[in-house]
């Protein structure tokens, strides 16, 4: 299995001014096999620390930040003659010791010729409920799921993939079906690591299912094992009822509908500690095309979104027929895992800000709107080939924006000022619309 954020830790190793780096991520999207992997493959040496459950790190840590003592005792720990320049040393599950994680300031510090990487599943959760933080002396790098273009580099279509990052619209027209049929397989599979893996190897959907039913339970009980009781039902409610807000034609979150009643303020806590699991994305809303987007959010106007698309797929509860042959089921779903595919595609293949906007009467919604350069970009997301965009034609009119994106099953076109991306090349958004630009 390949990742593309090998090379985001390439670039960290050989930068002059490098820092001890942390990877925010949920559980099971691969953090672990990504610090591993690099080490195996980048260094001499590795020394793994897992802090979960481990009372001897606790003891090392808990005394004072003397580099020169914590490497002796790491040194011991994992039985590695740690040396810098070609030894990396990993911190896991480091949110379980936050002393360790503290000590991160002191290795920036004292000791910057060491290569550290830190990861922890619950990372985000134990930075915010005030665990002492190296503000300034970690970089950060965030893992998500597979994308589509991972996806196809680990189920064995290289050539496609090439051909994919390539955008020769030309060939890849040629090839338009098989594209389809793996962007549908990839609706059901989705990008979490284990599940690509035995869709790899084994070929069994099923397996595959019921290896994100096991994911899926898992982080439910991440929930009592973690959260405050307090919050644990409201965070279930939120979590449970995200397929059925997808569902809506206005997406747009309604807390009317966890609960008959329910208040915004009643659910902000159990909302910010999914985000901060890396669960969910939040898209807020713009109420203006100017730049930068981020200064026109509505942050009481958002959608949210699950941090896969084949988790959505098995939480709503849909078979590998409906998805690979269709049904009337699936029509009524389709569009809301389209949607949720594009916003993982633009997280985890892009470093982009994305927002989405509605008209003043309501009557129009552009999906996301996303600024690339010093360009505002709106996309609108089409299921099938369905080439209609009222809702994108309408921005137009009201902003003049020059370049604006509908992604869709149909090949890729341009009309006008409107540019047709096919789905399963949306990840290379940026490339394709700086080409545009230029």
């Amino acid at each position: 299995m390949y990742r593309e954020k090998i090379e985001d830790l390439k670039k960290w190793k050989e930068s002059s001014n490098r820092k001890p780096l942390i990877i925010r991520g949920a559980r099971q999207v691969g953090k672990t096999w990504l610090m591993k992997e690099f080490g195996e493959k980048f260094y001499e040496k590795c020394a793994y620390i897992n802090f979960d459950d481990n009372v001897r790190m606790e003891k090392l840590f808990e005394e004072d930040f003397d580099i020169n003592r914590i490497l002796q005792g790491l040194k011991i720990e994992t039985g590695v003659d740690i040396e810098p320049d070609n030894t990396l040393i990993i911190f896991d599950e480091v949110q379980e010791n936050p002393k360790a994680l503290k000590a991160l300031k002191y290795f920036y510090e004292n000791a910057k010729e060491y290569n550290i990487i830190s990861a922890g599943s619950l990372l985000g959760v134990a930075i915010h409920e005030g665990t002492s933080f190296p503000v300034g002396k970690v970089d950060f790098l965030d893992l998500l799921p597979l994308n589509f273009f991972e996806f196809l580099d680990a189920i064995g279509k290289k050539d496609l993939l090439e051909l994919l990052k390539s955008n020769d619209f030309d060939m890849i027209n040629v090839f338009s079906t098989k594209y389809k049929e793996i962007l549908k397989l990839y609706y059901y599979v989705g990008g979490m690591p284990e599940a690509v893996n035995s869709y790899a190897e084994n070929k069994d959907l099923s397996e595959v299912r019921k290896i994100q039913k096991r994911l899926l339970e898992a982080y439910e009980q991440d929930f009592s094992k973690h959260a405050p009781i307090n919050i644990v039902p409201r965070i279930r409610q939120l979590w449970n009822n995200i397929p059925t807000q997808l569902a809506k034609e206005n997406k747009k979150f309604i807390y009317g509908l966890v609960r008959k009643g329910a208040r915004a303020r009643e659910y902000e806590i159990a909302l910010s500690w999914l985000i901060d699991c890396g669960l969910i994305h939040q898209v807020n809303m713009v109420n203006n095309c100017k730049v930068p987007l981020s200064a026109y959010q509505d942050f009481s106007a958002f959608k949210l979104y699950l941090l896969d698309v084949g988790l959505l797929a098995a939480m709503a509860g849909l078979d590998e027929k409906t998805i690979l042959e269709g049904n009337e089921i699936f029509e009524e779903f389709k569009g809301s895992l389209t949607e949720q595919y594009v916003l993982c595609q633009l997280k985890e293949c892009t470093e982009l800000d994305v927002f989405y906007w509605t008209s003043d009467t309501g009557m129009a919604e552009v999906d996301f709107i996303t600024q690339i350069g010093k360009v505002n970009i709106p996309i609108e997301v089409k299921a099938s080939e369905n080439l209609q965009a009222k809702s994108l034609k309408s921005f137009i009119q009201k902003y003049n924006t020059k370049v604006n994106v509908r992604t869709s099953m149909s090949d890729y076109r341009q009309d006008d000022h409107i540019v047709n991306i096919p789905l399963y090349s949306i990840g290379n958004i940026e490339n394709i619309v700086k080409n545009i630009i230029k």
